[in-house]
């Protein structure tokens, strides 16, 4: 008999980052392994970079390659150091 799976909901997560002038905008986190798949954020018309991202509840550390040069999501408050003197964001998604 076939048991049925625990129901991990997984959360969207919208990440966003402000910059009309960028060419490029990457996402890149320990759920992407890092700079080996980072994802793809769109530009929208206003110069605001977004992209949605499901993710299973869970702490997630990521930081933002713009334009080849690694950045802070402003709108994140929660960092941790990282192993290069810097800070990753840190990103909580909670349990259904």
């Amino acid at each position: 008999m076939k048991t049925a799976k625990e129901k991990t909901a997984k959360q969207k997560v919208t990440f966003s980052y402000t910059a009309p002038e960028a060419k490029s905008v990457l996402l890149a986190g320990d759920f992407t392994d890092w700079d080996k798949a980072p994802i793809v954020l769109k530009k929208e018309k206003s110069g605001v970079w977004t992209k949605s991202v499901s993710l299973p509840p869970g702490q997630y550390q990521y930081r933002l390659l713009v334009d080849g040069q690694w950045r802070d999501d402003p709108h994140c408050p929660n960092r941790q150091p990282n192993q290069f003197g810097s800070q990753n964001c840190v990103c909580v998604v909670n349990g259904a």
